[in-house]
């Protein structure tokens, strides 16, 4: 199969991804579509003839030639939805993209997959949640998929490359730029052992509509969607919706309550749009997935709430020191504090999900 042609369809006029597949679909392949007189697409449904009127083939292969000696030149590698290297879960999706382009060593059909968003305004807080959650993933065998934009995500993809865990970034633009540029030190890095992914030609520009449809890839190639902080507005809480929409599943970090970039995940498992997450193991629970034997167990830790008081914190690493749950007058000792303010900060360390309440005052950790 051509791959001018392939790159061609994705400059037709009017031809979206729905209509392109359609258009492969009736007459068997891509280079076909431009030998096929344009009468012969009025068969096909919901394209009529306003749509045949704006399709110019020669246009489209013109640009297309361009866009080939921008792809030999950069080592870009194209997948068209019909490659057998395509990311199989992202094809299952009925608007998933006719062509990608890709940059890196990436395996697109991993074992498993999952996908970390969150607000470009991360936390300390945030951060820390996302490096004990790579260094769980990495026991997994998981390629891990964002959409390298400031905060969550480009701390995500550089916890990959910390730990030796594949990362994926999405761009909304095309390869031949970086958005943002302060990102372009961790892009490179990720294409040793990852790369990059885009469904732009080169020359398109980072606008505002490209990030939404972005966000359908990145919620497309996993199994699972990870939302760490998010706001009630921006791009995580979109991806989880088209997660959503897809019937993958989708997990959120609880936050404190009124916290601003804590808002978004709290909705999300307040409205069971996404399970509530602690650590790794709830997904792999959920997902049905089992240790890579050939990595090896790396501690388990505990998630930290580094934003606590030093009260709270005191309390917190009692219990967290003690294997068995503990009573509450046992606490009370141990952290040389009245009852009554223990009692006040166990419920509040309760409500933000790092503790856990048993029969009998007894505490744990989550």
């Amino acid at each position: 199969m051509s791959l001018l042609h392939q790159v061609a369809l994705t400059y037709l006029k009017s031809i979206g991804c729905t209509y392109a597949k359609s258009l492969v679909a009736h007459v068997g392949d891509a280079e076909e579509v431009f030998k096929t007189p344009k009468a012969k697409f009025l068969k096909i449904p919901g394209i009529g003839e306003k749509k045949i009127n704006l399709i110019d083939f020669d246009e489209a292969l013109r640009k297309a030639e361009q866009e080939l000696k921008f792809i030999e030149k950069n080592a870009i590698d194209v997948l068209f939805y019909t490659d057998a290297r395509y990311p199989r879960r992202l094809k299952n999706c009925h608007d998933s993209p006719v062509l990608l382009y890709s940059k890196g060593n990436a395996n697109l059909n991993p074992y498993h997959c999952v996908s970390i968003v969150g607000t470009r305004n991360a936390t300390d807080y945030g951060r820390q949640l996302c490096r004990q959650l790579v260094e769980e993933l990495q026991q997994y065998n998981v390629l891990v998929v964002s959409g390298l934009a400031l905060g969550i995500d480009v701390a995500a993809h550089k916890e990959c490359i910390r730990l030796g865990v594949p990362t994926v970034g999405v761009l909304g633009h095309g390869l031949d730029k970086l958005y943002p540029h302060q990102n372009r030190g961790t892009a490179d890095k990720m294409q040793e052992n990852g790369g990059l992914l885009c469904e732009y030609p080169s020359g398109t520009i980072p606008d505002r509509e490209n990030f939404p449809q972005r966000n359908r890839i990145v919620a497309g190639m996993a199994d699972a969607t990870i939302v760490i902080e998010a706001g009630l507005k921006g791009g995580a809480l979109i991806t989880a919706e088209i997660a959503n929409s897809y019937n993958r599943d989708v997990f959120a970090f609880p936050g404190r309550l009124g916290d601003e970039y804590s808002e978004g995940c709290n909705f999300l498992i307040r409205n069971n749009k996404a399970a509530l997450l602690t650590c790794v193991a709830d997904l792999a629970y959920s997902l049905g997935w089992e240790k890579n034997t050939d990595v090896k167990d790396a501690p388990q830790q505990l998630l930290m709430p580094i934003d606590l008081s030093a009260d709270e914190r005191a309390v917190y690493e009692i219990i967290r020191q003690n294997k068995n749950p503990l009573a509450i007058d046992d606490l009370s000792i141990k952290a040389n504090m009245p009852m009554s303010q223990l009692a006040m900060t166990l419920l509040d360390m309760e409500l933000q999900g790092f503790i856990r309440s048993l029969p009998g005052k007894m505490y744990k950790v989550n």
